[in-house]
Formats: structure tokens, sequence, C-alpha cells
């Protein structure tokens, strides 16, 4: 038996659990809040273009709107000043999106301190624990925030939601087994989005990854972001794999995805 087809096999009796880690996409899917001036992006909407009916009496079918980052999505490098010159999400390599999975828990600690960060610290402790990171890993962030993701007002939360912190983001960008970083929120970093924030871009001498450190130093290295997980509780810290499944859109910043994880069952 060849190990294509083993793999198959223990799919089908259960020995392999497939986990959706995907947010369904619907109307009131979150989208990541942008203060003004700044523009938003779309969410999502769909149009009905026929239903058995006279526009089309055999068939069903309809039209979608959605911006490239809402629900599940990959965040390529293109996104980010610092990777405005990397690859678009179609032109990410189907390798960088199959690897690893290295879980970082910290429940605990997000229902203490919604926006929680995390700093290089809880990486390497990680890896005191587990073992270096593999080679090609996703690792996430497993913060239990996406039980919040039918409640827009919570999962938005104004003060922000669980991030990543300057030195944390630095720390995934240097590693070279690091492909990308996912999380259970509505983005990688997070951000304030009350009635009186204001987006607060840093100063000349500040270092250029203070606002968004997730996005400019990973995205700027050629390692990519995940968000809106789902189902994060069911992995374990580390021995699962991932398949990361973005739309590859020509040009495209980001690309809605569809995401699954592969589980040994015990």
């Amino acid at each position: 038996m060849t190990s294509l087809s083993s793999f198959v096999k223990s799919i089908s009796t259960g020995a392999i659990e497939v986990v959706d880690l995907t947010t369904p996409l619907h109307a009131g899917t979150p989208t990541v809040p942008v203060p003004p001036p700044f523009a938003p992006t779309a969410g999502f909407s769909m149009n009905q273009v026929s239903n058995f009916d006279e526009n089309g009496p055999g068939w069903a079918w309809s039209d979608i709107t959605l911006g490239e980052h809402v629900g599940t999505h990959v965040d390529a490098p293109r996104h980010w000043i610092s990777g405005r010159d990397g690859l678009s999400v179609d032109e990410i390599p189907p390798v960088r999106l199959v690897g690893p999975v290295a879980v970082i828990d910290k429940t605990e600690e997000v229902l203490a301190n919604p926006t929680f960060l995390l700093e290089a610290k809880h990486f390497v402790e990680w890896e005191e624990k587990h073992g270096p990171i593999e080679p090609g890993s996703w690792v996430i962030f497993r913060s239990g925030w996406s039980a919040y993701g039918d409640d827009p007002q919570r999962f938005l939360n104004p003060n922000g939601w669980p991030g990543l912190s300057l030195d944390g983001a630095k720390w995934l960008a240097e590693n070279p087994a690091v492909s990308g970083y996912g999380v259970e929120a509505v983005g990688i970093d997070s951000v304030s989005s009350g009635d009186d924030s204001e987006l607060e871009l840093p100063d000349e001498d500040a270092d250029p990854g203070e606002f968004g450190p997730g996005h400019y130093y990973l995205l700027g290295s050629d390692k990519y972001g995940l968000t809106s997980l789902r189902n994060v509780d069911r992995l374990p810290a580390k021995g699962a794999t991932i398949v990361v499944a973005p739309l590859p859109i020509v040009g495209g910043t980001a690309g809605p995805a569809r995401v699954f994880a592969f589980v040994e069952q015990s």
C-alpha cells in the first residue's frame, strides 16, 4: 500500500479526522473595521440569479460580492507595504500551503485579557515543551476567540482582539521553519476600532512594524497570515497537518480560503 492510499484509507476508517477550520461565509460575516477616513473593504453578499424559475428553469445560481479579506482568508505578502513587491495570493507555492501545525494555546490568558499579545517568549516556551517548530509549519494562535464568531459586536471588540507583539512578529518572521501564522480573530494584528479610535501610523523614528507588526514583519518576510479560524480547540499542540486553500485571485492581496486539518486519532 502506498503512502497516499494508506492516508486515504485512514481517513475513511476514522483513524485520521478531517477538521474544518473555516468560518462559513454569509451576509453577517464580520470584516476588519477600518476607521475613517480610510476606505473599508466590502463584506459578503449574494444575489440570486435564478432558482428553477423563468430566469433559469432547470438550474439555480447566484452572484456573490466579497472583499479579498472576508472570513477565513490568506493574507499574501502583497497585502502590506513591506511585501508590496512580493507574491500575490495566486503566486504562493502550493507546497507552502500544506504543512505541520504548531498550536500555541493561550485561551486562559485571553479570557483574562481580550487584547492579549503573543510574545517571542511564548514561542520559545512552546519549543521548550514540544521541540523545535517543524519546517514548513503553520503556527496557530489558539485564543478561544472564535466562540464570538457569530456575534459581530463581541468578535470586533472596539478595544481590539488577541494579537501579536512586535517581538513576537519578529521571532516568527526570522524563523525559517514558519510558512504562516493563523488566528481565530478577524485579523492577525489587533486593531482598536471604537468610535474615538484613530489609525495612527508610526512616525519616522519608530519601528515601522509598530502598526500591524504581524502584517509588517511576516508578510515582508514571505510568510502568510491566516484569519478567522474555527475549531482550533480540536487540534493538538503538535502533530496535525494543515491544508490551506485560498482562491487563486490573480494579483490578489488575499484570498478567501477553505482550511482543513488532518488529526490522527489515538
